[in-house]
């Protein structure tokens, strides 16, 4: 895809990444935060309850970093980091992999010594992991669906689980990695209960976040199952079965 002479993808980004939204936030994993996240628009996934919506899948939300407002961005970074504000930088999306030239343009020019975490949706391909192979402390990476099934009705994308799993096997291997799970209601069973088998086999070392706080937002109402909150009971029932399987369930 030549995105130069104006060929889009399914994430229909063009040749420069945008971001929507750069601030500190305190919503992830404890050690991580306080972070300073850089968000770039666009995603190659459509998933149905996204907790940032428009942005994540509107590649040209936001604006290009460059010039006067680029120098801004890293001087708002330096300072938080400097005066001990943030713990790390977290480049994330909607999907960064998207932008992956502007992300690692932007990450070169980043103080020294400030910790950067890549949050992604761990659906690049080879080829991208190679650019990002060594170039950040931690990845966060999503697995999202413990089956195919689940994956095409929810996030529209095909062979989910196989190309995920390769590239959390490939992040295991070269850099700290934690795997995030939001637990979707009513996927118990169908998606949580085989991914935590499936890393519990091939990831037993692996530190993992499941997210229980799930809300309805962004196009949820299209399935039932999702039009309303998580429940106690399943955000239960599914710390059981992580710790059960062996799990490195961290906060």
């Amino acid at each position: 895809m030549d995105r130069l002479a104006g060929q889009r993808g399914p994430c229909h980004a063009g040749p420069e990444g945008r971001i929507f939204s750069a601030g500190i936030e305190v919503g992830d994993e404890s050690d991580l935060c306080p972070v300073f996240a850089v968000a770039f628009s666009g995603c190659d996934l459509r998933c149905d309850f996204c907790n940032t919506g428009r942005e994540s899948w509107d590649a040209s939300a936001g604006s290009i970093p460059e010039g006067v407002e680029r120098e801004a961005l890293l001087g708002r970074i330096g300072r938080a980091w400097e005066s001990g504000a943030v713990r790390s930088l977290m480049i994330l999306g909607g999907e960064p992999t998207i932008h992956l030239a502007s992300a690692l343009e932007l990450v070169a020019a980043l103080p020294v010594g400030l910790p950067v975490v890549w949050k992604t949706n761990a659906h690049g391909t080879s080829e991208s992991n190679a650019l990002l192979e060594g170039v950040f402390d931690c990845w966060v990476a999503d697995l999202k669906f413990g089956n195919d099934d689940c994956a095409r009705r929810v996030a529209r994308v095909e062979n989910y689980c196989s190309t995920v799993h390769d590239n959390l096997r490939w992040a295991a291997g070269q850099t700290r990695l934690i795997v995030r799970h939001l637990l979707l209601p009513g996927h118990l069973e169908c998606c949580w209960r085989p991914a935590a088998a499936w890393m519990a086999e091939h990831l037993p070392r692996v530190e993992v976040s499941l997210r229980t706080g799930f809300w309805p937002g962004w196009f949820s109402s299209r399935h039932p199952e999702l039009k309303a909150p998580g429940r106690l009971s399943e955000a239960q029932e599914a710390t059981r079965i992580g710790i059960e399987a062996g799990l490195r369930l961290i906060q």
